[in-house]
């Protein structure tokens, strides 16, 4: 305790901006020391443009990829070694970093994970505001999702494009993609008989 100060007393919270009772400032005071004692060691991470982007190991390690890469190249948090990512612009490493970092508190997947029944339904608010992106960014993010093995975010970029095909038909999915039509109209013709003949047998 210190002398001199009253038991209650009101300050300026430097967190959320509003005024709070001395319990409460003693609370934000001690997380803050606690984050800013116990940071993170940092791993530098270079994208396929040569941009570097300095993240917290445990960030970094949700990457399978990086974290066998680690491993592997006997590299550890005291090192200053850059890890190249030659598969990933900056752009992109940025939203993977952004993601991470979000649910970096998340529990890891277990291996009954696999076996649970697959749903698109269950993307978090965050997830969904997250990829509103343009196509190419998404399948950009999804593409790096599976390089880097990150697979909460594979799970997640592939759920929203499900979304986006779900009860479409084939020409409405081409036009949302922009994927052309290279059938001839007898090949379209013959896919129904032959999708009938595969059923039969």
């Amino acid at each position: 305790m210190f002398c001199g100060i009253p038991p209650i007393y009101s300050v300026r919270s430097q967190f959320n901006q509003s005024f709070v009772s001395r319990p409460q400032c003693q609370l934000e005071l001690i997380n803050f020391l606690h984050h800013y004692f116990t940071k993170m060691p940092q791993l530098k991470l270079q994208s396929s443009d040569g941009v570097i982007f300095e993240v917290d190991v445990e960030i970094a390690k949700c990457s399978f990829t990086i974290k066998t890469m680690l491993e592997e190249l006997g590299i550890d948090e005291e090192d200053d070694e850059v890890v190249p990512l030659p598969n990933v612009n900056s752009a992109i490493l940025e939203k993977v970093i952004e993601w991470a970092t979000y649910h970096k508190d998340d529990p890891p997947p277990t291996e009954d994970d696999q076996y649970k029944e697959k749903r698109s339904d269950d993307i978090c608010e965050w997830d969904v505001d997250f990829l509103k992106v343009d196509q190419g960014t998404l399948f950009e993010i999804m593409l790096a999702a599976n390089y880097l093995d990150v697979k909460g975010l594979l799970d997640t970029t592939c759920k929203t494009v499900a979304n986006m095909i779900k009860g479409k038909s084939a020409d409405e999915i081409r036009k949302t993609f922009n994927i052309k039509d290279n059938f001839t109209v007898s090949e379209e013709e013959n896919v129904p008989k032959e999708d009938g003949s595969c059923e039969e047998n």
